[in-house]
């Protein structure tokens, strides 16, 4: 039986420039730095995100960019501020999809290896009722 998500892992170039965009953008802290030992692949970082365990690994970036994406849950009361964080780290942001109103906004960003974040404001609860009251049943 699968208890729940155990850890996200992200190839980077650089663990260093990661750690700076996950510790400004998601307030993430670092709590392992294999620096010269390694017991992996490579020399890694492993981070809590709201309680999420998020390890990066040295290596090469994606080739090219895609919309598979990890998405995080922000407050809407903070979303500004989270645009402003993103911005002062000169990521490239990209344009929302559209949406339904009320099932929530979202920060779409990109880091220096193309890696695909979200931060949302809504939760799957409201999505489901939008879709629902605009007649796209869940299956």
């Amino acid at each position: 039986m699968i208890e729940g998500l155990s850890h996200i892992t992200l190839i980077v170039r650089d663990p260093d420039d990661m750690a700076e965009i996950l510790k400004t953008v998601f307030d993430a802290e670092e709590i392992y730095d294999s620096g010269a030992q390694q017991f992996s692949l490579s020399r890694e970082k492993f981070f809590l995100i709201g309680g999420v365990w998020v390890a990066v690994m040295q290596g090469e970036a994606l080739g090219e960019r895609s919309y598979n994406h990890i998405a995080f849950n922000i407050p809407d009361a903070e979303f500004d501020a989270y645009v402003e964080r993103i911005a002062s780290l000169g990521l490239d942001m990209r344009p929302p999809r559209p949406r339904i109103p009320g099932e929530g906004r979202s920060i779409y960003f990109h880091d220096r290896d193309n890696h695909l974040f979200e931060l949302h404001t809504g939760t799957l609860q409201e999505r489901l009722a939008q879709y629902a009251q605009h007649g796209k049943a869940a299956p």
